[in-house]
């Protein structure tokens, strides 16, 4: 295996603000080059004081990854200790630390005192440091990461990575930073609009309970309340889609705080197209949703893309070809990458991240692919025994809704995919629901389909064909994975794919046969959406349009436009 550079390998990663909706104009970042050590002991018996440092990471990139500068593994028995030092630039304000995401177990020690921690390897967190800083800090991290080793929240991580599987990411992997806010700050934003409705609901809610703030639209209007939550009528309102994404701006006060952050009018929903067939519906219209995989790596930093240019490259690389949607697959991205779906007009299909004990061939492959269906409260089948690991399923499943709530791309969350420990999945919808009722839920993606709102199909090595006798909304959640390797853009001499093709020209034929053979057929039967398997090759995995590195587009990018075209309404 080799280091497959990204075009922007060499680049500078300049620091771009972490949470596009809730920006503030004084931040500091803490990303850059830190002090750590890998000790072989648990993240319980490490004293952060004792530890000798003897290697340089690149934060937020994983040691794992190549641009961490480390380039090696986190096994389940090693604590990974980083230290940084930074100056205090306010004094008389409170001192935000936050992390974007550190996986999994994290402590946080600042001038050798404990400050807290965190567990969970996918969302943000962040610590009050006020009363610990003085004018020179030194900031200590322990992380533990046991990775596919115990049944948590892993995704598609795996010590014995091949195939579908790619290599952990442990440690710090999202940007960190501090803020320094007065007395009274705003804590979060809750933007939910309705565009039947033509109005927008934004709630706040602040660090001290003050409920009293002001909403300045960008064109001027203001909006005032005094008891945390503002409505805004529209009667104009501009309809976001992926042809158009207009984003509404204003600037949210309280007190002596204020934050930067946007919205969009937007609906998914389903309905009716002119035949009576079921169809997803964006503004109340029929909507055709065509997208690609997307697994969130890149081969020079893993699971953090090398920078803001990067992210934007992908999402533009879909939308030349034609896609309107990506399934992020099994994964959560940084905040910035939702906003540059949000700006650019990207569809997104959120899944949650998969965990539970090691997985059984007969739940994951065998039965699902004969038609058998087992009920999902069978927890031994599904490797779900762990009640804790279920109990954290659901509170990951909170803290992911409650960080991409307001990004207005998310159209449909996916709390399961494949049998991989899949559990109570009518019941998690259910509590998916109370928690979100704006956006659509795919219960199960690709089999152990336990009667949810859609019919969920991943089609591989056999053409697809729509069901026969189906009611509800049919999506093709995963199908294609044509895979073409190009020399020297490979990260292994293994390839992966479903079907494997010698060159460009035989790939790109395959393609179009694939698009009107089966996908624009069944569309006109009644197909709803499509997602074709991937954006980019991972690892062993070469059935992406472009390499891993992101340096050879495999695709005719007009032709696959024009096939794309024809999905539309």
């Amino acid at each position: 295996m080799k280091f497959l550079k990204t075009p922007w390998s060499d680049s500078s990663n300049a620091c771009e603000y972490p949470r596009p909706q809730m920006q503030r104009r004084e931040w500091q970042s803490l990303d850059g080059e830190w002090d750590c050590a890998f000790v072989n002991d648990n993240i319980a018996s490490v004293r952060a004081e004792d530890v000798i440092f003897d290697k340089k990471i690149r934060v937020p990139f994983s040691p794992e990854s190549p641009l961490s500068g480390i380039n090696r593994m986190t096994t389940p028995s090693e604590t990974l200790v980083y230290r940084t030092t930074f100056l205090r630039k306010e004094k008389d304000k409170i001192a935000l630390l936050h992390f974007g995401a550190v996986d999994y177990e994290c402590k946080i020690f600042i001038n050798g005192a404990y400050v807290g921690g965190h567990i969970g390897g996918y969302t943000p967190f962040e610590l009050d440091t006020t009363d610990f800083l003085k004018d020179v800090n030194e900031l200590r991290v322990l992380v533990s990461d046991p990775s596919d080793t115990q049944p948590i929240s892993r995704g598609k991580q795996k010590i014995k990575n091949g195939g579908i599987w790619y290599t952990p990411t442990s440690g710090i992997w999202q940007s960190v930073w501090l803020e320094y806010l007065p007395k009274t700050y705003i804590k979060s934003l809750r933007i939910k609009p309705d565009l039947d409705s033509l109005s927008v609901d934004i709630s706040m809610i602040s660090n001290d309970g003050e409920t009293s703030f002001d909403i300045i639209m960008d064109n001027g209007e203001k909006y005032s309340a005094q008891d945390g939550k503002i409505t805004i009528r529209l009667p104009q309102a501009i309809p976001w889609t992926p042809e158009n994404p207009y984003l509404y701006c204003f600037t949210a006060k309280c007190g002596d705080d204020e934050v930067r952050s946007y919205f969009a009018m937007r609906k998914f929903s389903v309905g009716k197209r002119e035949d009576g067939k079921p169809c997803f519906m964006l503004n109340n219209r029929p909507y055709f949703m065509t997208g690609l995989l997307d697994q969130g790596y890149w081969s020079d930093g893993l699971y953090t893309a090398p920078c803001d240019e990067a992210m934007v490259y992908d999402i533009y690389l879909a939308k030349k070809c034609g896609f309107n949607t990506l399934r992020k697959h099994i994964k959560v991205e940084p905040l910035r990458w939702y906003y540059h779906c949000d700006r650019l007009g990207m569809i997104v299909w959120q899944d949650f991240v998969n965990g539970g004990g090691k997985y059984k061939k007969s739940a994951i492959l065998l039965l699902p692919n004969i038609g058998i269906n087992i009920k999902d409260d069978n927890y031994g089948f599904y490797s779900r025994k762990d009640e804790n690991g279920r109990q954290l399923h659901y509170r990951e499943m909170r803290e992911t809704v409650d960080t991409l709530y307001n990004c207005p791309c998310i159209a449909l969350w996916t709390p399961f995919n494949e049998g991989w420990g899949q559990f109570d999945s009518l019941k998690t919808c259910d509590i998916l629901r109370s928690l979100d009722d704006t956006r659509l839920i795919d219960h199960a993606s690709g089999w152990s389909d336990q009667g949810g709102e859609f019919r969920s199909i991943h089609k591989y090595f056999v053409p697809f064909r729509m069901p026969k006798k189906e009611s509800r909304p049919v999506i093709l959640t995963e199908y294609g994975g044509y895979s073409l390797s190009l020399y020297n853009h490979t990260y292994s001499n293994k390839t992966f794919g479903y079907a494997k093709f010698k060159n460009k020209s035989a790939l790109n034929a395959a393609l179009t046969k694939l698009w009107t053979k089966e996908i624009i057929p069944a569309k006109e039967q009644g197909l709803c959406a499509a997602i074709y398997t991937q954006l980019s090759d991972v690892q062993d995995e070469t059935n992406g349009i472009v390499t891993y590195d992101r340096q050879q587009i495999k695709v005719d990018c007009e032709n696959l436009k024009q096939l794309n075209d024809r999905l539309k309404y």
